[in-house]
């Protein structure tokens, strides 16, 4: 008897369970044989050691040691942790299910339906039968894909918990009763459930956050982001203070476009100078934020969006500064700002040219249009008509000192975010049915929107009581339902597999719209207008390392260029197969996809191409958006992956949460992937920016991209890659990230 075998006969007479032996006896076949890992393990163990210890308390001894030992040179540690943990999950769900004499997956299902954890619907739609074929299903060795960050973050926010914080789901479990969710509006329900249990549990795909944790639950809001133009009235600004407070209740972050609110020192109903600006009306959006908190769990997010020429733009860009008048701040706002393509021409060719900001009333009351109402070349005519008229008022400064102030918030926030307007209006395959004002809190939705109309209340009578009933013109509410492929975990170069995992989550995205619960009409009504999704990546980096490919090459633009027109063509390809078993979304008569310009604007020449075109022409498509590459920091870790497409900050480091300390390695690290993990950092940016650009092309909403910035990064350089993104098409930019600034992360778009 070796080593590994006295220790694992030692456990099994110190514990007496068959199931820990079997645990040890798999984890020494993959991790311990031909190596003195297991008896290093061991020795570190027995430190902590005692008679009366129980199996529960020997788990944790062994999760913390594991942890301990986890290092750049031994990464397979994060795996070795997540097995002990899986198991520990496994041991607390067990033991609670047979205290309450659950037998089966269909006795659980209907416990936690009648003890309100389940929505009702689940057995609604799935008889005794389907459940216990699902049940056969269920792959418990699919928790071996996790490793320690990622399953201890899916034990502590995603997995159904009781009132008494008592665990009730297994991991497999939890991505079963999603995929049964998921796949109710289908004819072959149980069928679809198995295949989107399949992406999921495999974790080829994630669901946004939202979905993730909502799914299967009796509230359940499964949408990420949330978008509304606020109307410049006090209504308006009202009634959008109620719909952040709406949505972020039920868990989804927001974005509000200002850019119609009239600026400080306007006029109202004539009396000149009686506005107060935006910024009063944003510490009641801050507000909000704060004292609407998601039960508890953290407060609400929303990113304000402005245009660059808004007379109120110089305090805007101060709201989060930690120098001024506290009085004008509103440090839980995210600021974003909307740039023309004239503002990036004169930045680039003549800092000293003045930039006029103006009102947004005033114009409409001199001109009889809203300036934020077009955009490129007709922006640029009607801008230069309002700068010459003497009748509105301007405030004037220097682009340079336009570019001083967005650059000290950068540095100083990390904000604000950047919306190029024409970039993103002139690629908009729906420009036929309105205008993109902005994005959503982490800038990767680009939707048409529209303002609500709110057409005043009247008193009715209903069984003889008087009822007050307000009536209101519905707008464009946006939203965004998320999932990402996880690159690092699929065969890209095999195209059925890449095809058929599209395929599949375009589909589960499809029917998150009619299976979610709204928290405002608007939202339902916009959402089943336009079905818009938002398929997205993570694990760029992950994938760029597997292959060997350097991020700072042309390798990667060439590969990114082929990878993302793949994606592209797959998920379109999908979308139009739906819009023929189950229709096309209201608006695609006239839309760049049936004219064909989306094609020509993209140059997809090729003879696979036109056929696809001429199939959507002929058949439609089921979504009016498709693509958008959300930041994925929470659901990113859960696939053991880099987030979205950004660069890995480091190889190894310790992260805390909630006071205890967890390492974190980069995924498939390896003496072969080592030295392509490059710091973010210490990265060429400019490389960052351009393979943004490459994969915008492919990408009809758009992408949080972050810029790595370091200390020796001077004024120049860093407005120099904000005129390259402006250059290369890239529709937004997300944060600037700091070696020194602490980024506060958002959960609701992690997809």
């Amino acid at each position: 008897m070796n080593t590994n075998e006295q220790i694992i006969k030692f456990f099994d007479q110190t514990f007496h369970d068959s199931k820990f032996q079997s645990t040890l006896e798999k984890m020494n076949q993959d991790f311990f044989q031909d190596n003195d890992h297991f008896k290093r393990l061991y020795d570190k163990w027995m430190a902590y050691y005692h008679e009366s210890m129980t199996l529960h308390e020997a788990i944790e001894i062994f999760i913390l040691v594991s942890d301990e030992m986890i290092s750049v040179e031994e990464p397979q540690w994060e795996m070795i942790a997540g097995r002990f943990l899986a198991f520990d999950i496994h041991q607390q769900v067990e033991s609670h299910i047979q205290k309450l004499h659950l037998l089966t997956f269909y006795d659980k299902i209907k416990y936690l339906t009648q003890e309100g954890y389940y929505g009702a619907y689940i057995l609604e739609h799935y008889n005794k039968q389907d459940i216990q074929e699902l049940e056969t299903y269920i792959d418990d060795e699919r928790d071996e894909f996790f490793n320690h960050s990622g399953l201890d973050l899916l034990y502590k926010r995603y997995l159904i918990h009781d009132y008494h914080h008592q665990i009730l789901e297994t991991p497999q479990e939890m991505f079963m009763g999603i995929a049964m969710h998921l796949a109710i509006k289908e004819k072959k329900r149980v069928q679809w459930a198995k295949q989107f249990y399949d992406v999921l549990s495999t974790l080829k795909i994630t669901m946004a956050t939202p979905t993730m944790a909502n799914a299967r639950k009796p509230f359940h809001q499964m949408s990420s982001c949330f978008i509304d133009v606020v109307e410049d009235s006090l209504e308006g600004i009202y009634q959008s203070l109620d719909h952040f407070a709406q949505v972020s209740k039920y868990g989804g972050g927001m974005g509000l476009y200002f850019g119609k609110v009239r600026a400080n020192g306007s006029s109202i109903r004539g009396y000149k100078g009686a506005a107060g600006g935006i910024v009063r009306w944003l510490k009641l959006v801050n507000d909000t934020a704060i004292a609407v908190d998601q039960l508890g769990v953290r407060q609400g997010a929303v990113a304000v969006y402005l245009d660059v020429w808004h007379k109120d733009l110089p305090e805007f860009l101060q709201i989060r500064t930690n120098n001024g008048d506290d009085r004008m701040k509103a440090h839980d706002i995210f600021p974003a700002v909307c740039f023309p393509r004239l503002f990036w021409k004169l930045a680039k060719e003549n800092l000293d040219a003045s930039w006029y900001m103006m009102c947004p009333h005033e114009i409409y009351e001199v001109k009889g249009y809203h300036l934020e109402d077009s955009y490129g070349q007709e922006w640029e005519q009607r801008y230069d008509e309002c700068v010459q008229d003497p009748r509105i008022s301007k405030r004037v400064m220097s682009v340079k000192e336009v570019v001083r102030l967005i650059i000290r918030s950068l540095v100083e926030t990390g904000t604000p975010f950047a919306f190029n307007r024409d970039e993103v209006n002139e690629m908009n395959p729906n420009h036929h049915q309105g205008m993109i004002y902005c994005s959503n809190l982490c800038t990767e939705i680009a939707q048409n929107m529209k303002a609500m109309t709110f057409l005043g209340k009247e008193i009715v009578e209903v069984n003889g009581e008087s009822i007050v009933v307000e009536k209101t013109k519905p707008g464009d509410f946006v939203v965004c339902n998320l999932a990402s492929l996880t690159l690092g975990r699929i065969n890209v170069d095999d195209e059925q597999e890449l095809q058929h995992v599209i395929q599949t989550t375009v589909r589960a995205l499809d029917n998150v719209i009619d299976l979610n619960y709204y928290p405002l009409p608007y939202a339902k009504i916009t959402n089943h207008q336009y079905r818009a999704i938002g398929l997205g990546t993570s694990g760029y980096h992950h994938l760029l390392s597997l292959k060997g490919i350097p991020f700072e090459s042309e390798q990667h633009l060439q590969f990114v260029d082929q990878l993302y027109e793949k994606i592209n063509y797959y998920t379109l390809e999908a979308s139009c197969q739906l819009a023929r078993e189950k229709g096309s979304y209201a608006y695609f008569q006239g839309s760049d996809y049936d004219t064909g310009l989306y094609f020509q604007k993209r140059h997809y020449h090729s003879s696979m191409w036109q056929k696809l075109q001429k199939d959507i022409h002929q058949y439609g498509l089921r979504n009016g958006y498709c693509l958008a590459i959300a930041p994925t920091s929470s659901t990113s870790i859960i696939a053991g992956t880099t987030a979205a497409v950004d660069p890995i900050m480091k190889k190894f480091f310790i992260e805390e949460k909630k006071g205890s300390m967890m390492r974190r390695v980069a995924p498939d690290l390896n003496p072969k992937t080592f030295w392509l993990y490059k710091n973010a950092h210490y990265m060429d940016q400019n490389w960052i920016v351009q393979a943004a650009g490459i994969r915008q092309r492919h990408i009809d909403q758009s992408q949080s991209v972050n810029i790595y910035m370091t200390q020796d990064f001077t004024f120049r350089k860093l407005l120099d890659l904000y005129i390259l993104a402006s250059e290369c098409h890239v529709k937004t930019l997300y944060y600037v990230r700091s070696q020194s600034l602490e980024i506060e992360e958002c959960e609701s778009c992690s997809a």
